[in-house]
């Protein structure tokens, strides 16, 4: 008589990736909302479940949009980095230094991989970090650092990684397009759409990060990074905000069929690599020049791939946790890669270069109702080797004089700088001349 089999036990399912997430705010509470309401989904598509075991933040008692009970709470960032039950740390609270770089630098020495949307940290330190990292058999992974929700982080360091790439640019700042094309669309001036953001909550705490251009250059400086196997050269990033752009720029500007962008551009020249974050005029009908709100937009040119646009929300909840989730579905897969997309201990130190690529400008000028005054500016530009593309002269003011703007043909911008130098000298332009890069897209 043979004997009953016993029922088979069950086969255990493969171990969840387990969580441990520093920062509960916009991003923070996203993540989770994620985490809950497509554990299945994250489940199949990353071969095991996704599980958050801990939780921190500045304030246990603050209500929030999403139920966090079942969750272990820590008091302590750094307590929270070197928990037994956390495989990765998540770290979303922001900063160049204290919690944030101490949180991560504990994690990696106790063998736990980090997921960021820190880009100010990673342009400062994150030489630093990728090798420590390195070292530890860890890494980091930024998908959410730069442009939100649009993937290219991973666009660069896999999907063109067959390309040699010849320059990356784009808007790369939800607010500032925000209060550019808010300016053209509602006819209002600088200053009244700042205050409008500041009240809608655009702005960051300190709003020089955004509209000084400073958080877009952070981000600008990673992508050159990835974009050309160098170390991250932040302090070499050229970097000018959008405070003096005037309604009259946006006008004017759109006169002549263009679009004013607080722009990054990073190009690999034979002089070095040059870095600059700037307003620039683009054209109206490019999709640089089409992009509204707070989109935000990345060009990458390669040249097996020729250019590609990305485009997608560069802030918020959901796009910003959605880059998040795609980092954690990969290490849950398994997939390890150098920080920068090469070891990081090979990574070239770039040469800066300040950029001399030429280009055509925007000038804007006030002259006065002098005898000879446009002949005195023409003198001035043709002595810096400047020539006219175009220009349009507007009705005089109260008290004589007038708007004038001029298109130049392509110049450098040592001449550029040299006429701006000597036009307040003719004694015929009244107050400061605006000068403008106009960018090739």
């Amino acid at each position: 008589m043979s004997a009953t089999p016993s029922p088979a036990s069950p086969v255990p399912g493969p171990a969840p990736l387990r969580l441990g997430i520093v920062g509960l705010g916009t991003v923070g509470i996203g993540v989770v909302k994620i985490v809950q309401n497509h554990a299945g989904l994250l489940a199949a598509r990353a071969g095991r479940p996704l599980q958050i075991t801990a939780v921190c933040a500045r304030d246990r008692t603050r209500n929030r949009d999403a139920d966090i009970s079942e969750y272990v709470w820590v008091d302590s960032p750094a307590e929270l980095a070197v928990r037994d039950d956390v495989d990765v740390l998540v770290e979303l609270v922001g900063g160049t230094e204290g919690a944030a770089r101490e949180a991560i630098e504990l994690a990696l020495d106790h063998g736990k991989d980090v997921v960021t949307a820190n880009k100010a940290l990673l342009a400062v330190h994150g030489q630093a970090l990728a090798e420590r990292a390195e070292r530890q058999g860890r890494t980091i992974r930024y998908e959410a650092a730069v442009a939100g929700g649009i993937p290219v982080i991973k666009a660069i360091t896999e999907s063109l990684a067959g390309n040699r790439i010849s320059r990356v640019m784009g808007v790369m700042n939800g607010t500032c397009n925000y209060i550019l094309t808010r300016m053209q669309s509602a006819g209002l001036p600088y200053e009244a759409v700042f205050e409008e953001a500041r009240q809608l909550g655009y702005l960051e705490a300190d709003p020089t990060l955004d509209v000084g251009g400073i958080d877009a250059s952070h981000k600008l400086a990673i992508l050159a990074a990835l974009a050309f196997g160098t170390r991250i050269a932040f302090d070499s990033v050229e970097i000018e905000g959008i405070e003096r752009i005037s309604i009259d720029d946006i006008n004017r500007a759109a006169d002549m069929g263009y679009r004013i962008k607080l722009l990054g551009v990073a190009q690999m020249t034979g002089r070095g690599l040059e870095q600059r974050m700037s307003p620039c005029l683009v054209p109206a009908d490019s999709p640089l020049g089409q992009l509204e709100g707070g989109t935000n937009m990345v060009v990458v040119e390669g040249d097996s791939v020729g250019q590609i646009v990305l485009r997608g929300a560069g802030a918020g909840e959901g796009p910003t946790a959605s880059a998040v989730m795609s980092d954690l579905v990969e290490l849950a897969r398994g997939v390890r890669m150098p920080v920068f997309g090469q070891p990081a201990e090979r990574l070239a130190v770039p040469q800066p270069a300040r950029t001399a690529v030429p280009a055509a400008y925007y000038l804007r000028l006030t002259l006065a109702d002098k005898p000879g005054a446009l002949a005195k500016v023409a003198t001035v530009l043709g002595d810096a080797g400047i020539s006219i593309d175009r220009m349009r002269q507007y009705g005089h003011t109260v008290g004589g004089s007038a708007p004038v703007l001029i298109v130049t043909h392509k110049t450098t911008p040592e001449a550029i700088q040299h006429a701006m130098e000597h036009l307040p000298r003719t004694g015929v332009v009244e107050g400061e001349p605006v000068e403008l890069r106009i960018e090739e897209v």
